[in-house]
């Protein structure tokens, strides 16, 4: 009867432990809650170019995984309901089990977004694509428009500018290209505070306004100049005064 021989040091069992750890290019094989993988192994760890197929929901991870996560470029499909067809949620790049890197997430065959995540959510620089036809393409923070960005609507207005939180929020200009004008000021919250509206591309609009913005100017700017400063200089007397 074969046995096994233990030379050395290393204790019986953490050899047999050993030699029965899942190493290199393995076959398909089930694991304890039902999900089967396919692909390499490190140390029993599911590690390098696999394949998982989840039981519970029929999913399907295909790429790279690193030390039992999935880790590197990999593309996560779902099943559709009723039928034996997946369907691309996700294909891009992961990091500890979550969406890290470049990738494209599809949130329908209409909606998608294609850009740069951190920790599962976009977070960089990317471009969203709406189910109404709305483009947002610019910065993000936390799965929010943040930072610099461009939403083109559908109607064929744009905004390009700050924004705060998923709003519209600091200095920014609003073009409505069908009447030929361009507003532009300081947002707070989605709301436009201050600003100024000029024409712009007027005689390229489609529905341009009856009469064009008249240009507002100043006919002598030096005695306005002046009044300015003798109000600051009263504003200070009055200041020295209340200091005495």
């Amino acid at each position: 009867m074969p046995f096994l021989k233990v030379t050395g040091k290393e204790p019986l069992n953490k050899l047999l432990d050993r030699m029965a750890q899942k190493n290199g290019l393995r076959h398909t094989i089930y694991l304890a809650n039902g999900d089967k993988y396919t692909g390499e192994w490190l140390n029993d760890k599911k590690h390098g170019k696999g394949t998982e197929v989840y039981k519970k929901t029929g999913a399907i991870y295909d790429g790279e995984w690193k030390y039992g996560k999935r880790d590197g470029f990999g593309t996560f499909s779902v099943k559709l309901p009723g039928s034996e067809e997946y369907r691309k949620v996700y294909s891009g790049g992961w990091k500890n089990n979550k969406k890290d890197g470049s990738g494209t997430y599809f949130y329908s065959e209409s909606v998608y977004y294609n850009g740069e995540w951190c920790n599962g959510k976009r977070n960089g620089w990317g471009r969203m694509y709406y189910d109404n036809g709305d483009i947002y393409e610019g910065e993000w923070l936390e799965d929010n428009h943040h930072g610099q960005g461009i939403v083109w609507l559908a109607g064929g207005h744009r905004y390009e500018g700050t924004w705060k939180d998923g709003k519209k929020h600091g200095p920014g200009k609003f073009f409505f290209p069908d009447k030929g004008q361009l507003y532009e000021g300081v947002w707070a919250q989605d709301i436009a505070r201050c600003g100024t509206m000029i024409d712009s591309g007027r005689k390229e609009a489609s529905k341009p306004t009856t009469y064009p913005i008249p240009k507002v100017y100043l006919e002598d700017v030096h005695s306005v100049l002046m009044e300015a400063q003798k109000c600051l200089k009263g504003n200070a007397s009055l200041g020295d005064q209340y200091n005495r």
